[in-house]
């Protein structure tokens, strides 16, 4: 077996970052320490390091698994990066990464990181459904498991709320002025709806603590993008190949990278711009634009493509049919969106279209189908009352919403048993699927999934139950060519 990585030294210099990682100190904690961070932005500040210097390296901390410490802390935070295109791979060794925790077990390491007055930003990719968010009171939701237990044990805590309003408590009692919050996850209007988490959950800590940080402390919101499939041996293989050295955490990801920032850092932030970064006064029509074209045209492709027999969304490209209803829901999906000054939705469709081609990437459709009801309510059913407004067709969303319907009755007439990943599984195995599509409607209403303006709209529950009907008694490729017509 070749030597591990462990070193720079190690490394030919065309790998090599093109600075010293010890000569810069930490400013940066990140909550969600996986494949997609290491991708994007831990890759941009490498960048930025490379190109400006300044002590921004990052101090990644895992929240519940304990792999991506025990890969990354025995090799002082370097990881291997391999974007790969159709054409060719490029490969470097990132060093921006100082250290690697987890808080699954002992939380202190990672509240230390955070409270300590070099850090100015602590970022977050930790998917929707870890933040225990009250979208409707635009708050927290005390019933949600992370969110209990930290109130219940704030001396130590280890969800999401929990560890920042530790943090910031320890900031403010300090008088140190707190880090600004970087949301980076596919939630709209994310920097908002995390403040008011923040806010509510440190309010039945302490109202004067809340009232601190409901006034000090910036939440910008972000939209991040770049297809970052879970990394598998023959990513480590390639990655060794490549050094001679062999790399446990090494990652692949694909060339394109997107981030759209809100340019609102009191204490400053790392030059991501030359990185590539575009920062904005408003990063609404940005995050408008991912969840309802990227992310709800890779949920649809996602259900129906798992349930037409196809493992990676490259598999299901090669189906003409399933590239149609892409190319469909695409269209769809930019009809319900504003204008954005200089850039062109037809554009962004190609592009999306050849990355979702992309023959390097092995992007499973499992994969992504994970969570749907975090998903769906943002990627599609947002989509249904603009399409109404504008008088667009809204066949594209019955459609994505009926294959992610079927995917949560588990049948299996037309393909192996699954296991159905999502926070609300046993809820989602109790709707009515064949009582009729009010019903239907009703149980998603009941489940806080679809508001009561949308279950009020018959024809779209009309079309879906339809749909869905097809899909539990025909094969899902049978239902995907008619559609497809």
């Amino acid at each position: 077996m070749a030597q591990r990585l462990e070193n720079l030294a190690q490394i030919a210099p065309r790998f090599r970052p093109g600075y010293q990682p010890e000569a810069h100190d930490t400013g940066i904690v990140h909550l969600g320490l996986g494949a997609f961070h290491k991708a994007h932005q831990a890759e941009m500040t490498d960048r930025v390091l490379a190109a400006k210097g300044g002590d921004w390296r990052i101090v990644g901390v895992s929240l519940r698994s304990r792999q991506a410490a025990r890969e990354l802390a025995p090799q002082n935070g370097l990881y291997t990066l391999l974007v790969k295109s159709a054409e060719k791979t490029d490969v470097r060794v990132i060093a921006s990464l100082a250290g690697a925790l987890c808080s699954a077990e002992n939380s202190a390491p990672a509240l230390a990181a955070m409270i300590r007055p070099q850090t100015k930003i602590v970022s977050l990719t930790v998917t929707e459904k870890a933040y225990g968010l009250d979208r409707a009171r635009q708050g927290c939701d005390p019933t949600h498991p992370a969110v209990a237990a930290d109130l219940a044990n704030f001396a130590a805590p280890k969800g999401v709320l929990g560890l920042l309003v530790k943090a910031l408590q320890g900031r403010w009692q300090a008088g140190e002025p707190p880090f600004t919050i970087l949301c980076c996850d596919n939630l709209p209007q994310n920097g908002h709806l995390l403040r008011g988490a923040v806010v509510d959950f440190a309010r039945h800590i302490d109202p004067a603590l809340a009232e601190w940080i409901a006034s000090t402390v910036a939440f910008p919101s972000t939209m991040v993008d770049r297809i970052t499939p879970a990394p598998s041996q023959a990513t480590r293989a390639e990655a060794a190949s490549a050094t001679g050295i062999t790399d446990l955490a090494a990652v692949e990801t694909e060339a394109f990278c997107q981030w759209v920032v809100e340019d609102n850092f009191p204490l400053g932030r790392p030059q991501w711009e030359l990185a590539g970064a575009h920062f904005t006064d408003d990063v609404t029509p940005f995050e408008q634009m991912k969840l309802r074209m990227l992310n709800g045209t890779h949920s649809m492709l996602a259900y129906a493509g798992f349930h037409a027999g196809y493992q990676f969304v490259r598999d299901a490209m090669k189906d003409p049919n399933l590239t149609r209803l892409v190319r469909r829901h695409l269209a769809a999906a930019s009809s319900t969106l504003p204008e954005i000054d200089g850039f062109d939705y037809a554009d962004y469709a190609a592009a999306l279209t050849e990355r979702f081609e992309n023959p390097a990437i092995a992007h499973a459709l499992y994969q992504i189908a994970m969570d749907g009801s975090e998903k769906i309510p943002q990627r599609i059913f947002a989509a249904v009352p603009e399409a109404r407004r504008l008088e667009e067709p809204v066949s594209p969303f019955a459609f994505a919403t009926a294959a992610w319907l079927r995917h949560v009755s588990r049948a299996t007439h037309d393909g192996p048993a699954y296991e159905l990943r999502d926070p609300l599984a046993e809820e989602l195995q109790q709707l009515p699927l064949s009582d009729g599509p009010h019903r239907l409607a009703t149980g998603l209403f009941e489940l806080g999934l679809a508001d009561r303006p949308l279950c009020q709209d018959q024809l779209f529950w009309t079309e879906v139950y339809q749909l869905m009907t097809d899909m539990l008694a025909q094969p899902m490729q049978a239902v995907i060519a008619e559609a497809a017509q």
